[in-house]
């Protein structure tokens, strides 16, 4: 490969930085309080921070895969942090954003395709694994730092409320992912240590895993178990369960508003 092929595999791609300019202007807009009402800013704002966060998730992958070995992975397109060009942007980008609409919970995807024969080592392909979710942890920890360094005050109420919300999503996403369920990053992390007879038994089931894990979070006592243990991490980073649903009752603008959201509180 040509020194200025390697470049343009590695250049942003423009997808990716409109990405980031819709994150930057929506969120300007809930700052500045301009084309009040905010719901649409607030949408926007936190949609394309989400996907920004998952093009990361990807990049965090595919950079971690170059290192180790697999030197296949900047002609795919992985290094440019264009979702488009993932291998299963479904999977990826889309399905993650309809669940944040229609719930808000972060839902983990998976899309590049890394090429482990040319890996060797068990703990290169448990870092390559940890690599994605390690992302959204520190996604997540620079959603909550203005929480937990006391760094909000005349903040707009919305952006605290669209920030929470934001944290909300990373945490939840890092947590499932982290999961050690065939299909998801966490099995991925312990597989390399498992034999072999173990991983031939469980890779039939690696493609059903994610909706095993949220079929077993619309049991209403587990849900209530596992969003608990979220809040308590959000409270323990300065992210109050109140700013968190205010977020997502401001982003979801087209649902009727609760009026508790009028009046901030800590």
């Amino acid at each position: 490969m040509t020194t200025a092929a390697a470049r343009s595999d590695r250049r942003v791609s423009p997808v990716f930085l409109g990405i980031v300019a819709v994150m930057a202007v929506s969120g300007w807009a809930v700052w500045t309080d301009f084309g009040y009402p905010p719901g649409l800013a607030v949408f926007l704002f936190v949609t394309a921070a989400w996907v920004v966060s998952l093009c990361l998730h990807e990049y965090a992958h595919a950079r971690t895969a170059l290192h180790s070995g697999d030197i296949s992975i900047g002609e795919k397109g992985y290094l440019t942090l264009n979702p488009l060009a993932y291998t299963h942007a479904l999977l990826s980008i889309v399905l993650p954003v309809l669940f944040v609409i229609m719930g808000g919970i972060g839902l983990p995807g998976g899309a590049v395709f890394i090429e482990r024969g040319r890996i060797s080592g068990r703990w290169k392909h448990s870092v390559i694994s940890a690599a994605g979710p390690l992302m959204n942890v520190l996604f997540a920890l620079v959603c909550t730092a203005p929480f937990w360094l006391h760094a909000l005050d005349g903040v707009p109420r919305e952006f605290r409320y669209a920030l929470a919300f934001l944290a909300l999503l990373q945490v939840t996403a890092a947590i499932l992912n982290f999961l050690p369920v065939p299909g998801l990053d966490g099995y991925g992390v312990i597989e390399p240590w498992l034999s072999y007879r173990i991983r031939r038994q469980v890779e039939p089931f690696a493609q059903f895993g994610l909706i095993a894990v949220f079929g077993v979070l619309w049991i209403p006592e587990i849900n209530h178990v596992f969003f608990d243990a979220i809040h308590s991490l959000l409270r323990s980073l300065g992210v109050s369960e109140f700013r968190t649903y205010c977020g997502r009752d401001a982003y979801q603008f087209w649902s009727t508003a609760n009026p508790d959201c009028a009046v901030d509180r800590p």
